[in-house]
């Protein structure tokens, strides 16, 4: 699965909306969809984000692994 695929499906298992999310990462809701469509590449800082803030590993999110872990503890 592609990290756009997985950071919709994500969001939408959570019921959130993608404005809830960019205001997340302090971004508008279009810069948000066009990471979910594509259009526009997430930067790693924000993939962080979203890792820590659903409690995925980055793996997961970024779609390298369909294994649902929690994002590492400090």
């Amino acid at each position: 699965m592609r990290y756009t695929e997985r950071i919709r499906e994500i969001r939408e298992d959570n019921a959130l909306t993608q404005q809830k999310i960019a205001d997340l990462l302090h971004i508008g809701q279009r810069t948000y969809s066009d990471y979910e469509s594509g259009k526009t590449r997430i930067p790693i800082d924000n993939l962080l984000i979203l890792a820590r803030f659903y409690n995925v590993s980055m793996d997961y999110l970024s779609g390298a692994s369909d294994i649902k872990t929690e994002f590492p503890k400090k």
